[in-house]
């Protein structure tokens, strides 16, 4: 027998007599029987005679014992929790803080992590954080409200927008945890399925247009978000003693879910798509329409594109699948990945072609090793070719071709715009997505006055919705005065940045992320002045303190990855509309040098960009991260330019050589110190001092008399 290794060690049989095992769902130990009722499907290049439906090593022939696959202490844990309950329900009753390894793994299902202050020493002071689901970034007026409340209450006292359009809420103590549950379900949120081995929360671009392709996409990823909601009851037991408070699920979604005739369905399960054993790890799904990109299309298990034709009606959907951003270091067969193109569905067809393919994942990703469970790994192992047709059976059809698209752009959705129906919505940036202070407290005045829902983004910024145009002025004004500044008002820089929360309370943190970023951007600011790049200059920042990639860095122009404490791995070479894949430019370098290696860069990018409009991350891409590493190497700093007047400044050469004399004595140029006097004579204006003070200040510099005004 041969065999030939796919990624992620994946092992594919090239005799076609022999089987691989099959993934049917995992039995339960309790007595609840689960049939899968899966038919087989053909291998693509093999004989009809063979099956392939689980990644898993060759089996045995018949006459040789079997052994059981290897699967990992997590889908153990699952198999045994009675549907995520077990041990779960018995550790949130005991005195402890904290609870047990298996119930750490099952609460986050129901949308929480366990964490610790992991900046104070001694005893770990444990507390978890609670993960909302808002499909589309949608939040209703009074959601809002609850979840403002209960981060003071309940909290630390701030919110934390998300990457994934959810709210964060870090803080709360575990005797407090089925209070918090309770407030935001019976306030019509939930956390249900925001973490966990299981669909996350499907993003959606948040702008609240009325427009017929945005308002299509945005129904299309809460169906989504409903279709592959857990069915067992498990969350409402935990919460809110079985007591379900759940609007109607549409008719479609109902009869998309409860649809078996391509064998999609564990038909005696109370979770009829995920069985007892839930997925082999997390799944993202993203939803959204030609050219908008706020949502990192491909960084998805699942990008749905809506397609329309020329008078703007909805009538089908391109879908990309197998991104995904998570890694570890020094693991080269882990990676971070962009979705490929499956094909094209009329609309008709959508739930039960991303139910298919959830199935495939279900039924063939890895249980093993949970580093390569994720379906990007099943996909690169399989190829897009063998995992279209194995899809296909499942959903009963063959995929059409992919519709072509037109080029992605990045979206912010920020600032003041209409919506269509007569009212505003206006998008405010919100650094790192923290809502903390003022701004908390004046974000929740206005939202609770004028009666606004609100929708969160996937750059961690905030969009009041529902602005009628007589609110505009005093809105504006409450705002600027609680330091949420218009777009045009906030550093270029900023606006696209992101960085996840890392220290000190996410445990897989290697070194700072949110609380190091302000200070990384100020000094890159410093770089881009030095180097004499423009303020409205730009580059896509983001950093995480581990590589997970929370931030999504690896779509980054300029990515950095905590790969040590006080210390980056460097990526460059995404591209503003965050289509490109970056790459692992340097390792281990340290914050406090972080300088000479992002001079260089951008010197050179001010230098030799091929146009204006080049941006940093095409330009690395043309340049070779070699021939970069060259000039990094051998930087000594910016070529110093000669002397010469500024004629913005002064009107002849001999004023020029006279100030400049001047300003040699501050260890200035000529053109600082003109600044600085016509700065400081504005201001003696503005305090009624006129000409004597810029006369006063004059005199000083050449330690002289005053001149006479």
């Amino acid at each position: 027998m041969t065999t030939s290794f796919g990624a992620a060690n994946t092992v594919i049989p090239n005799n076609p007599n022999i089987r691989i095992r099959s993934f049917n769902g995992l039995k339960p130990s309790h007595s609840l029987s689960i049939r899968t009722n899966l038919r087989a499907f053909p291998v693509p290049y093999a004989s009809r005679s063979s099956v392939v439906r689980a990644v898993s090593t060759p089996v045995k022939p018949e006459t040789e014992t079997k052994t059981e696959t290897k699967r990992s202490k997590v889908e153990i844990i699952k198999e045994q929790s009675n549907f995520i309950r077990y041990p779960l329900n018995e550790e949130l009753l005991t005195d402890a803080p904290n609870v047990n390894e298996s119930a750490t793994q099952l609460i986050k299902f129901h949308g929480s992590y366990q964490q610790y202050n992991r900046d104070e020493r001694g005893a770990k002071s444990y507390s978890f954080m609670l993960r909302t689901k808002n499909p589309c970034g949608k939040v209703s007026n009074q959601l809002y409200l609850t979840m403002d409340d209960l981060a003071d209450q309940f909290g630390i006292g701030t919110l934390r927008l998300t990457t994934r359009q959810t709210f964060q809420l870090h803080g709360v103590l575990k005797k407090d945890l089925k209070t918090v549950m309770r407030s935001i379900i019976r306030s019509m949120g939930s956390t249900l399925g925001a973490c966990g081995d299981l669909n996350r929360n499907v993003l959606a671009p948040p702008a609240p247009l009325v427009r017929k392709d945005y308002l299509f996409a945005q129904k299309t990823a809460e169906n989504i978000a409903a279709l592959l909601t857990p069915q067992s009851g498990f969350y409402y037991d935990m919460w809110v003693d079985g007591e379900q408070i759940m609007t109607a699920e549409p008719p479609e979604v109902v009869k998309a879910r409860n649809d078996n005739s391509h064998g999609t369905n564990f038909p005696d399960s109370p979770e009829p798509i995920y069985g007892t054993q839930f997925l082999p790890r997390k799944f993202k799904v993203a939803v959204t329409v030609p050219t908008d990109n706020s949502v990192d299309i491909l960084t998805n298990d699942i990008g749905v594109v809506v397609v329309s034709d020329e008078n703007g009606e909805p009538q089908g959907f391109n879908l990309y699948v197998g991104g995904g951003m998570g890694r570890t270091h020094r693991l080269e067969t882990t990676f971070p990945r962009l979705g490929e193109q499956l094909g094209y569905v009329p609309k008709e067809d959508i739930l039960y072609a991303v139910k298919a393919i959830v199935v495939t994942q279900r039924e063939n990703g890895r249980r093993d090793d949970r580093k390569y469970s994720r379906m990007k790994y099943l996909i690169s192992s399989w190829g897009i070719e063998k995992f279209r047709s194995v899809v296909e059976q499942y959903y009963g059809k063959k995929f059409e071709p992919f519709r072509q698209l037109p080029e992605w752009e990045f979206k912010s959705h920020l600032g003041w715009h209409e919506q269509g129906d007569g009212g505003l919505f206006c998008g405010l940036h919100v650094d790192n997505g923290r809502i903390a202070g003022k701004m908390k407290k004046t974000l929740r005045e206005i939202i609770e006055k004028y009666n606004l829902n609100v929708r969160i983004t996937p750059n961690q910024n905030i969009i009041l919705c529902d602005i009628r145009k007589a609110w505009k002025r005093p809105i504006t004004t409450a705002l600027a005065q609680a330091g949420l500044l218009l777009p045009r008002y906030v550093d270029p820089l900023n606006i696209t940045a992101m960085a996840c929360p890392s220290l000190p309370l996410c445990p897989l943190a290697i070194t700072e992320a949110e609380r190091g970023i302000p200070d990384i951007l100020k000094r890159i600011r410093a770089v881009f002045e030095k180097v004499g790049l423009k303020y409205n200059e730009s580059v896509v920042i983001r950093v995480t303190g581990c590589p997970n990639g929370c931030a999504r860095p690896y779509m980054a122009e300029l990515g950095l990855v905590g790969d040590g404490p006080n210390s980056y791995q460097i990526w460059l070479g995404g591209t503003h509309n965050q289509t490109t894949l970056a790459r692992t430019f340097m390792n281990k370098v340290k914050v406090q040098e972080l300088e000479k290696v992002f001079e260089p860069l951008f010197y050179y990018w001010k230098q030799k960009r091929q146009t204006k409009d080049e941006s940093f991350g095409d330009f690395t891409n043309r340049m070779g991260f070699e021939k970069l590493q060259e000039l990094v190497e051998k930087w000594e700093g910016p070529a110093k330019a000669t002397a010469r007047y500024n004629l913005k400044l002064f009107a002849d050469k001999e004023t020029y050589e006279a100030v400049d004399e001047l300003a040699k004595l501050q260890n200035k140029n000529a053109h600082q110190l003109a600044i600085e006097v016509i700065r400081n004579f504005v201001a003696s204006q503005q305090n009624g001092k006129g000409l004597s003070c810029i006369s006063q200040q004059a005199a000083s510099l050449i330690k002289a008399p005053p001149i006479a005004a």
